[in-house]
């Protein structure tokens, strides 16, 4: 199958990956009742701009927390406590320029009413829903993705909403309708997406590369119970697509992560749920399940004796390495107390192998922490090239880890540029070819479980001392190459 052409690749030994925990300047907990069993977001944005990456985490019923980045280039991850309003009943949230002047944003997702809050540029945020025209509802928001649709000044926002609370015969068989909300140039207006099938995790991504981003929605069958799927929304229509190419399954759907192993131009994806953990390879029409040998189902346990099944949640491709080919980070961890999963379930670092396969290297690496795993992501944080891992963790603190690899590979990245709308260029497509390896990142916000980064495509070259980049920009314009030196960090604008 396709994802066996990195096979044919040249083949370059590295170090195995490792990871030293890093103190946060206070212990953050993910706390609450059955209404935050699910959740557990962080945002990783650099909101003051001075290029390191910041957190905004979910707290739950505990408040949301800002930690602001004091790294020093190279060293030792190290970060502050930022200002910030206490806020609570907050599941997750992503960060995106949404009024387009050059500042991240947050979508904040909460149990009650979500917000959008403006950033400043110096770490300071507020209230800006109203003056977007925004209504946050009262529902238990659990997903979110953003997307700009063609000629659009402002985002097309995606809502993913969990169990229907005000339905008397809940909770089973009680999921609540989704949500779009378009701007119409005033205020959003909001299109419910019904049937909803608890959704935990949604993605606007170019998955047929027709050029659109269309919605694929991760929906816990736990609660639907049954005549529930995973769903695909065609945009901009909003139709919900049934074969031609999609292919719905029924899964305890957690979080995606998507990113093109094979080098064909299509999106890998990888769906989080209870026991198997699902790798999808994009085929000739749609997408097939990857076979077992792969690497990547994850089904249990690696580390200690509790054999019972696995529960993962955000999942999260980069190469931690940087030889060139994505790992696959995934945070685990039972829901609360479910008898028939694991209790100790350690997060998963599978490294990919030059066959296509992943071998898991989450014991040697050090980041196999049995604590209930929830939202997390992949950042450098001391702008060293190497990928580190902030972890949210449900009723114990929050973990942040530390890249130490040694002999790792060279690396470079690329942050998008462009005037007037949509700043960060979501939609783009990044192509890069370094030593005979060929290597597209897409820009998405959404995905994983409540979390999300913003900022720059990392890449792994490996041994390589040059690469050269060009770029898929929204509107189906192509830039020319351009040759990019190792370890550097390029920033491509688009002409107006």
């Amino acid at each position: 199958m396709r994802w066996l052409l990195l096979c044919l690749l040249p083949a370059t030994a590295w170090a195995e990956p490792r990871f030293e925990p890093r103190p946060l300047p206070m212990d953050h907990v993910y706390t609450g009742e059955w209404e935050h069993f699910v959740g557990g977001g962080v945002a990783v944005l650099d909101c003051n701009g001075d290029g390191f990456d910041d957190l905004f985490m979910a707290g739950g019923s505990t408040p949301a927390r800002l930690f602001v980045n004091t790294s020093v280039e190279r060293g030792d991850v190290t970060f502050d406590l930022g200002a910030f309003d206490a806020l609570t009943g907050v599941t997750g949230a992503y960060p995106l320029d949404i009024d387009s002047d050059g500042h991240l944003d947050l979508a904040v997702m909460r149990v009650g009413a979500n917000l959008l809050l403006q950033g400043d540029g110096d770490c300071g945020f507020r209230d800006a829903s109203s003056d977007w025209g925004f209504a946050g509802g009262t529902r238990w928001t659990t997903a979110f993705s953003a997307t700009w649709e063609a000629g659009a000044d402002w985002p097309t926002l995606a809502f993913g909403n969990y169990v229907d609370r005000d339905d008397p015969d809940g909770p089973f068989e009680a999921c609540d309708v989704n949500e779009i909300h378009r701007h119409d140039g005033q205020r959003y207006v909001m299109q419910p997406l019904a049937p909803g099938f608890c959704a935990l995790s949604m993605l606007f991504s170019d998955w047929n590369r027709d050029g659109t981003q269309d919605l694929r929605v991760s929906n816990d069958r736990h609660y639907y119970v049954s005549g529930g799927s995973e769903q695909m929304w065609a945009m901009p229509e909003l139709t919900l697509q049934q074969g031609e190419g999609w292919e719905p399954i029924s899964i305890w759907g957690m979080g995606i992560a998507s990113r093109d192993l094979t080098g064909d131009g299509r999106p890998e994806v990888v769906l989080t749920s209870m026991g198997d953990q699902l790798m999808q390879i994009a085929a000739a029409e749609g997408y097939k399940a990857a076979p077992f040998s792969i690497g990547t189902y994850a089904q249990r346990p690696y580390m200690g004796d509790d054999g019972r099944p696995s529960t993962g949640w955000h999942a999260e491709f980069g190469d931690v390495d940087n030889d060139g080919r994505a790992d696959l980070f995934i945070a685990k961890g039972n829901v609360d107390q479910m008898p028939g999963l694991a209790m100790r379930d350690p997060n998963n670092l599978l490294i990919q192998q030059t066959d296509g396969t992943f071998v898991e290297s989450g014991d040697v690496a050090g980041i196999g922490s049995t604590a209930r795993g929830r939202g997390a992501s992949l950042a450098d944080f001391n702008r060293d090239g190497l990928l580190d891992i902030i972890v949210v963790n449900r009723r114990a603190p929050a973990e942040l880890y530390q890249n130490v690899t040694k002999a790792a590979g060279n690396w470079v990245t690329i942050t998008l540029r462009k005037p007037g709308a949509n700043t960060a260029a979501i939609g783009a497509w990044v192509e890069l070819r370094s030593n005979g390896r060929h290597q597209l990142q897409e820009l998405t916000v959404g995905g994983g479980h409540g979390s999300g980064r913003a900022g720059a495509a990392h890449f792994g070259i490996g041994a390589a001392e040059m690469a050269e980049f060009r770029v898929l920009w929204p509107d189906g314009t192509q830039s020319a190459w351009t040759t990019i030196s190792a370890d550097v960090r390029a920033v491509s604008s688009k002409d107006q």
